[in-house]
């Protein structure tokens, strides 16, 4: 049997928003960085930021979660408490569970959740819209676990590692997340700290976290050389691991205003997965159906860190021999040049490509306008990847006075201060960031499609409204069917919730008029406020006010459920000119 967790899961309503509204944070929050591969873990020590090092003096650490007999540990220590700490080899034998930041709060049908079923431990799904099934090998039998369990045991171990530093407990935080994340896995993350005892004041995307700290420099060598403040508008561009994010900001006095964001699901992992397949063209078959072996396993973990030795080493050499023996017959032997694994990766590349164009074109900025490129991300150090964004805003060189794997955590632990109520006396926290939504924000309306009430990069906090109308004669009720994304048709967007509006008063389709309201407030939070307007009368039904996201697991399969249940019966339509700012 194995042991008990030795965590216990908090309340849903500890993360509430109200919650967040009521209580008081005497203490300074922490900044954390979840990387998909590293993490890493900043405070304000009264002073400035300081980044924390574990028991093996390292700053990040890697992300991932050992399960091994009755006990479980983390990559916090790496298992330094342990006699033998663990090595490469221990972290991909199938005990351990990685990735999570990819896994936590998708559906089984989501590709990146489909490509995970590549990675040494067990990935598996159903194909009906549900959480996906993880388990780790611990004595020759899979015990399942989740993303949000797994994240939960790390955070667990990252929260202990700051209370032994600072001598005191912890409690609050602000985390940074991807700019692709939906509001679904923001839940996802809030959840996996409540269950580690963490409260989270601020998930802050991570180039709004970099826009931050670049704010900070910039005020801080205005008050140097007294200048003037005048307006500095930066592009930051982040890939790490398992996301690519790019944001653009405007700067000035300390106040930076995100200009627009984008994000997308590529990353590191997938530049590592297409130069596996292309150094093994075999390689599906060692994740075939049949489920990973442990000879599988063996032989996945060798092919990985040979690959993973030879990208970087692809970052300062022209090409690198690749020998090694995977096991059971199957060898690699190959000379990989640089422009071959450029090639191999050659869609990932122009992904970032589409994003960055995007995020200008949502700025209404060009190239010429960049004042600053910013290049954060333990990918972004890919000599390809640098050259492309330095290309595309026509700059020699990026902006060289921030780390590139430690500017996330130091704006997050930035906020963290700002959140917590610190001044200081130097003037160093007199910050401000001005954030956007990253999608757009839409109920479903004209049969299938998607109505954005709020769209993207809106400033925030924001409230919007727009009215629609039935599509029945005498419709007595309406689905409220809220999405989020940057889909044409709802289905290609994320279901945040649903509700129905009832006692519509009788009357011809498209004599009424419902007013369906979003806001989001300063702490990131989306309520929904829906009714009929007209006609008034006695006979009206109060308005409904509902906070968003709504769903739990089985998401994916809930907007089919609701149109074969409904079918247009309930459907709404967009009255045209009548979006009110």
């Amino acid at each position: 049997m194995m042991a008990e967790q030795f965590y216990t899961v908090a309340s849903d309503s500890e993360t509430t928003g109200d919650d967040k509204a009521q209580q008081s944070f005497p203490d300074v929050a922490i900044g954390i960085d979840i990387g998909t591969s590293r993490c890493s873990v900043a405070i304000w020590n009264g002073h400035q930021v300081e980044l924390l090092k574990n028991t093996r003096s390292q700053k990040g650490m890697r992300s991932y979660v050992m399960f091994k007999d009755d006990t479980l540990s983390a990559g916090v220590t790496g298992g330094a408490t342990q006699e033998h700490p663990h090595e490469e080899r221990d972290i991909l034998s199938g005990s351990a569970i990685f990735n999570m930041k990819r896994l936590i709060g998708r559906m089984d049908t989501d590709e990146v959740v489909q490509a995970s079923k590549t990675l040494p431990f067990l990935v598996q799904t159903l194909g009906i819209g549900v959480r996906p099934f993880i388990a780790a090998l611990v004595n020759n039998m899979w015990r399942s676990t989740t993303p949000e369990e797994v994240l939960a045991i790390f955070l667990l171990e990252l929260k202990a590692l700051v209370e032994m530093h600072l001598k005191h407990p912890v409690r609050n935080a602000v985390l940074t997340i991807p700019v692709a994340f939906s509001r679904f896995q923001q839940t996802r993350i809030e959840r996996a700290c409540a269950m580690a005892g963490l409260h989270v004041l601020r998930l802050m995307p991570e180039p709004t976290a970099v826009a931050l700290l670049y704010a900070q420099q910039q005020q801080q060598l205005m008050h140097d050389n007294m200048g003037s403040g005048i307006e500095k508008i930066a592009l930051i561009f982040n890939i790490g691991a398992g996301y690519c994010d790019v944001a653009v900001s405007a700067t000035a006095g300390g106040v930076s205003q995100i200009r627009a964001l984008a994000g997308c699901t590529v990353g590191g992992e997938d530049i590592l997965q297409n130069a596996m397949c292309h150094l093994l063209p075999n390689y599906d078959s060692l994740c075939d159906n049949a489920g990973p072996t442990t000879d599988r396993i063996k032989s996945m973990a060798l092919l990985r860190m040979a690959t993973q030795d030879a990208i970087h080493k692809l970052a300062s050499q022209e090409s690198i021999e690749i020998n090694a023996d995977l096991g059971n017959g199957l060898k690699v032997s190959k000379l990989l040049s640089r422009a071959e694994f450029e090639q191999v990766n050659q869609a990932i590349f122009e992904k970032c490509e589409r994003i960055i164009n995007q995020c200008l074109s949502d700025a209404k900025l060009t190239p010429e306008d960049i004042n600053d490129v910013i290049l954060v991300g333990g990918c972004s150090r890919i000599p390809k990847i640098r050259s492309l964004v330095l290309g595309l805003c026509k700059k020699e060189e990026s902006y060289g006075s921030i780390d590139h794997l430690e500017a996330a955590v130091s704006g997050a632990a930035l906020e963290g201060a700002i959140a917590s109520g610190v001044t200081d006396p130097s003037g160093s926290l007199d910050l401000l960031t001005i954030q956007a939504t990253p999608m757009n924000l839409g109920i479903r309306a004209d049969g299938d499609g998607f109505a954005a009430i709020i769209p993207r990069n809106t400033a925030v906090p924001a409230r919007r409204d727009m009215l629609f109308t039935t599509t029945q004669d005498n419709q007595a009720e309406a689905l409220i069917a809220v999405y989020e994304g940057e889909g044409e048709q709802a289905e290609e967007n994320h279901l945040l919730g649903y509700f129905k509006i009832t006692g519509i008063p009788p009357a011809p389709k498209g004599a009424v008029e419902i007013s369906v309201c979003m806001d989001i407030d300063a702490g990131n939070v989306l309520r929904v406020f829906a009714g009929v307007v007209k006609p008034q009368g006695e006979a009206t039904p109060p308005f409904m006010e509902v906070r968003m996201p709504t769903l739990d697991d089985g998401h994916g399969w809930c907007g089919q459920a609701l149109a074969k249940m409904y079918g247009s019966k309930l459907d709404l339509a967009v009255i045209p000119k009548k979006l009110h700012p």
